[in-house]
């Protein structure tokens, strides 16, 4: 007897067998990220001397990092793609988008790219601001559409719409979170926030005419305190007289019974100063910059800044930049056709311009290769009557 439920069931699908239990967990309702975004940027990158300068030195490097188009092995020149990202849209040129697409990343651990198609081609890209952009899960827990919500008003973006999923999201890796990022600055918010409580005690020290705080010890006839209104008075005269910068170095003037008793800052009272370079290091730490790029005083980690500048690159910018252009790549091949590829020219880079010299030393030094394996090994096609010795 034949099974008609076998002759005729649906066609299989590729899924991995957790999205059940992840669809459960996320119960098809719309997730907003659990992290405050305007707080972050608030305290760091608009208050922070520290943040603000590395997320723009990270930003701004990775933003000048020109990209190669690739299909197969061959280099791709004029190719729609590469123009694209070149001018992603008429207000913003190549370099502006994607300094804004990093510095979402840094502040929030989440970047979205908007594709604006006219037809069935992509015409611009455009970065979103990450605190308004929602996920909205699907019946397999991925997200299936994405909501961008701003003064009340909001516009959903259908991922299974059309077949280039409207939104690219991209995210650093959070261990606890199956949807959003961890941003580098909420590792560093303990740090963040001992850098900024020891500046504002600084200049609080700076206001009250740079020197630490003293008491008035009321000497009278013994038993005897001052009114209520003789002490408002007293307080009220040192406040507007008294303290401030505008008045450092200014006599106390004394009525009879009070005396002055400054207190001294101790050692270990100062070493708030040194709490303060030790926050900016950890800040510096979390988000892959050297400190002494940012000017930290007391780190010798590296011989030079030109070696300093060399780690930066290798270890910070290049690896996001490539994952972005790989990301990119992946998302938009399907309407270009293709499989394309988009890495970063490591040649216009000047700071690896050493590495690059010995890497071509080493490869031309090399009798065992060809000449085709020798530009592959450098990051160039092959040509013609290559498959010779060189």
């Amino acid at each position: 007897m034949l099974n008609f439920k076998k002759l005729f069931r649906a066609p299989e699908a590729k899924a991995s067998r957790t999205a059940q239990v992840l669809a459960f967990e996320s119960g098809g309702r719309a997730r907003w990220t659990p992290r405050d975004y305007a707080a972050l940027a608030r305290e760091g990158y608009l208050t922070n001397a520290i943040v603000h300068r590395a997320v723009r030195l990270i930003a701004e490097n990775a933003a000048s990092c020109g990209f190669l188009l690739y299909e197969g092995a061959q280099e791709r020149d004029g190719h729609p793609l590469s123009q694209l990202l070149t001018k992603p849209n008429a207000r913003q040129d190549g370099a502006s988008f994607f300094e804004a697409l990093y510095a979402h990343m840094l502040l929030a651990g989440n970047a979205y790219v908007e594709a604006v198609a006219l037809g069935d081609q992509v015409r611009e890209l455009h970065a979103l601001r990450p605190d308004r952009m929602k996920v909205v899960p699907g019946h397999d827990g991925w997200a299936e559409a994405y909501e961008y919500s701003v003064a009340g008003r909001s516009v959903r973006f259908d991922q299974l719409a059309s077949n280039v999923p409207p939104i690219l999201h991209l995210t650093f890796f959070h261990p606890l979170d199956d949807h959003y990022g961890l941003a580098p600055i909420e590792a560093a918010a303990v740090a963040v926030d001992t850098h900024n409580a020891s500046s504002a005690w600084n200049k609080a020290l700076l206001d009250n005419a740079a020197r630490p705080s003293g008491a008035l010890v009321y000497s009278g006839p013994e038993g005897a305190v001052l009114s209520d209104s003789q002490f408002d008075r007293l307080k009220r005269e040192l406040t507007d007289t008294y303290q401030g910068a505008v008045n450092a170095g200014r006599p106390l003037l004394l009525e009879g019974g009070l005396d002055w008793k400054a207190m001294s800052l101790t050692p270990k009272d100062m070493d708030f100063l040194e709490a303060k370079n030790s926050a900016a290091r950890e800040i510096a730490l979390a988000f892959g910059v050297p400190p002494m790029l940012l000017g930290i005083p007391g780190d010798n980690t590296y011989a030079n800044f030109q070696e300093a500048n060399r780690v930066f690159w290798r270890q910070t910018i290049l690896p996001l930049a490539s994952r972005v252009g790989s990301s990119l790549a992946q998302w938009l091949s399907p309407q270009f056709g293709g499989e394309l590829r988009i890495v970063v020219d490591t040649d216009r880079i000047d700071a690896l311009a050493n590495d690059r010299a010995a890497l071509w030393d080493r490869v031309a030094n090399a009798p065992f290769l060809t000449l085709n394996e020798k530009r592959e090994a450098t990051g160039y096609a092959p040509v013609a009557d290559g498959d010779r010795l060189g």
